[in-house]
């Protein structure tokens, strides 16, 4: 049985990525919706902004059929397909504890998304986890708005001097995780960032072993397409471990 390492963040946050998208339409608030009702306790997306300003959640940022795909900056948001939800019509799901981890892919709508996240309750933005691999920019969005995380999205080949020097930079900076892939992380890397401060994240955890290995390592934040499946793993590693025959569990 292998040893449970603690995490930072407790429990651990279940992030349904683009939704329950394993089992409904990703990015539409169907799948927001269902992987509430499954068990998450966060939820996944990406941010852009339309012609005339408005935050709206979709993945690649194009909407249409080909050859006449379009950027959403360059249509309103009355003419997007109904399904693409605007950052409001989330506002409703984000009730209680539920966490929100947000790829702002168009900087440009990181300043409409807050304001919309933050209508009728500025506190809810503390449960908000803004994603770039841009540090001045993150830090930009904390100074429109103090309460929102920041969290570093990179990846272990892109740290050219070392995930140590990369950690002590995200605590002088005040970024509070780093997201990297899950076959980045082990649990010696894991530990290296909390010693740090920074809680650490693992991304497209799709199967049980894999979901399993990393709450084992102490990961802080999960990310699948199978709600189901992390709900279960998640469940798991709040079990007691159970104590090996022949070992004192006052030890």
């Amino acid at each position: 049985m292998p040893t449970r390492h603690p995490s930072l963040q407790q429990p651990p946050i279940g992030f349904a990525h683009r939704g329950a998208r394993a089992h409904a339409p990703e990015n539409t608030v169907e799948a927001f919706s269902l992987a509430l009702r499954l068990g998450a306790t966060g939820l996944e997306t990406d941010a852009w902004v339309t012609a005339d300003g408005v935050a709206v959640l979709d993945h690649d940022g194009l909407v249409g059929r080909r050859p006449r795909r379009r950027r959403i900056s360059e249509v309103t948001r009355a003419d997007l397909p109904p399904e693409v939800p605007s950052a409001s019509e989330l506002v409703p799901l984000l009730e209680g504890d539920v966490h929100l981890s947000v790829d702002v892919k168009d900087p440009a709508a990181a300043v409409p998304l807050i304001d919309a996240l933050a209508e009728g309750d500025p506190t809810r933005l503390a449960r908000v986890w803004l994603c770039h691999d841009d540090h001045d920019l993150l830090l930009s969005w904390r100074e429109h708005a103090r309460p929102v995380r920041l969290v570093d999205s990179t990846r272990l080949k892109a740290l050219a001097q070392g995930p140590e020097r990369h950690a002590a930079r995200l605590r002088t900076l005040g970024i509070d995780a780093v997201n990297l892939h899950h076959s980045d992380w082990t649990g010696g890397l894991v530990t290296l960032y909390h010693r740090f401060g920074v809680r650490a994240w693992g991304w497209d955890a799709q199967h049980a072993r894999i979901l399993d290995g990393l709450l084992d390592s102490g990961i802080d934040a999960v990310f699948s397409d199978h709600t189901d499946r992390m709900v279960d793993a998640l469940g798991r590693a709040r079990s007691p471990t159970p104590v090996p025959p022949g070992v004192d569990p006052g030890i």
